[in-house]
């Protein structure tokens, strides 16, 4: 009960202190350019549906147990992150460069000097603040993805603590030496045009750590709850995709154009691709399958959008969906519980992604026979497959030390709807 009380009490002050010290904003002015400013609005409204519509194609993978605490996972980073990202979140992804690493804490502390004068550094045609939330969106999702590697059977409170320090130690150092102009690997010359590596390589790589350390489910169910949750979240994911990928773009420009025509063909090639192989392999073709292999290809352009052709896309739509298929068998084989297939899907999306714009970025590819971008990306490969695993099988560690992270058995029995929220579904 003590820490309960505690826990409310820290929220109180952090909320009554962003209340009271947060930035007055002043009036917009002429160096903000309107069609840009109205589209990253748009845009970063479709980010942000994504989070809900990642929480019906997750709801609707998992067993009846589970659904609303599954779905909850993801719909309550919208609240957590938020809060933290104006705290000291953005900061540390996007203020004054410390070592190319990350950035001060106190740079944006409270979002102080993030107002709707655009800086240059990151975009000198949208207001600050429009582009801070922005990033936001993108931040809201990297840790409510990691959640179907141990959906069923982890207490909602450990998941909260693990999030945030996720969130801090994780994600931000990532951002800032992805999209920093002062980051380590944006000066190696490392491509990310919306969040391959800083996004899905971190989340598919976090969701191994926790599918390894919080270890099997006492019962792995494999009926999916809800089918038709399974496609009307896809379709919500495939629709805020657009905002995903041309909005990085940070404009109403040709780069947004080609981001979006290539995120749609990439879905629709690996939609396709997963399906077919899926019959070439003597399976049903099944609408999750159907819908796991639009996300696939979905995770798998996201670097590259803005950087290749249609063509180019499709190959990476394609690559991309049969690649994930094999790792999804391999890893049912290897007796890893991913529930929902979160490394396969984001994880080795991300990794196949990330190597292939290294090989299709117009000018600076391996197509175009330089070798310099795709060396940068092996590297940064493995650095970030090392430092997220890692950090955060490490962050696992702390937080079942300091909140227990797994549930009782019994709980994981009655399904965590009941057992952590006192809801279930009919």
């Amino acid at each position: 009960m003590i820490g309960k009380k505690i826990n409310f009490i820290v929220l109180t002050i952090i909320v009554l202190f962003i209340a009271f010290t947060a930035t007055s904003y002043q009036e917009l002015t002429s160096s903000i350019n309107k069609a840009d400013t109205a589209w990253m609005l748009v845009a970063s409204a479709f980010v942000l549906l994504m989070t809900p519509g990642l929480s019906f194609f997750y709801g609707g993978m998992i067993n009846k147990k589970n659904v609303i605490s599954t779905m909850l996972q993801s719909f309550v980073a919208l609240g957590v992150i938020s809060v933290l990202w104006v705290l000291v979140g953005f900061s540390l992804a996007f203020g004054d460069s410390i070592g190319g690493i990350i950035g001060n804490p106190f740079t944006y502390f409270n979002f102080k000097d993030v107002g709707v004068e655009p800086n240059p550094d990151f975009s000198d045609s949208i207001p600050f603040l429009l582009y801070a939330l922005f990033q936001l969106k993108f931040a809201i999702i990297t840790p409510a993805l990691i959640t179907g590697s141990f959906a069923g059977r982890i207490r909602f409170r450990s998941y909260i603590l693990f999030m945030v320090l996720f969130s801090l130690l994780i994600y931000s150092p990532l951002a800032h030496m992805t999209w920093h102009p002062d980051g380590l690997f944006r000066n190696w010359g490392v491509l990310d045009f919306a969040g391959g590596t800083v996004v899905h390589m971190s989340a598919g790589f976090a969701a191994l750590a926790g599918a390894l350390y919080l270890g099997k489910r006492k019962v792995a169910e494999e009926t999916h709850a809800n089918v038709p949750y399974v496609i009307l979240g896809t379709g919500m994911l495939w629709f805020g995709w657009f905002g995903f990928n041309a909005g990085s773009a940070l404009g109403a420009n040709g780069d947004a154009v080609i981001a979006f025509a290539n995120t749609n063909i990439a879905s629709a090639t690996a939609m396709i691709a997963w399906l077919f192989y899926e019959r070439f392999m003597g399976r049903k073709m099944s609408a999750v399958g159907a819908c796991i292999g639009a996300v696939v290809g979905l995770v798998a352009i996201t670097p590259a959008a803005g950087f290749v052709n249609i063509g180019q896309s499709v190959v990476i739509g394609f690559v991309a969906s049969i690649i994930s298929n094999w790792m999804i068998h391999l890893k049912n084989k290897s007796g890893i519980d991913d529930t929902l297939d979160v490394f396969p899907s984001h994880g080795i999306g991300g990794v196949v992604g990330m190597l292939l714009t290294a090989v299709f970025a117009a000018n600076v590819g391996l197509v175009y026979g330089e070798t310099e971008t795709f060396y940068y990306h092996i590297i940064t490969l493995f650095l970030t497959a090392i430092f997220t695993f890692g950090g955060s099988y490490l962050l696992f560690k702390i937080v079942d030390v300091l909140v227990k992270m797994r549930v009782r058995e019994d709980q994981e029995e009655r399904g965590l709807d009941i057992s952590q929220h006192g809801e279930q579904i009919e």
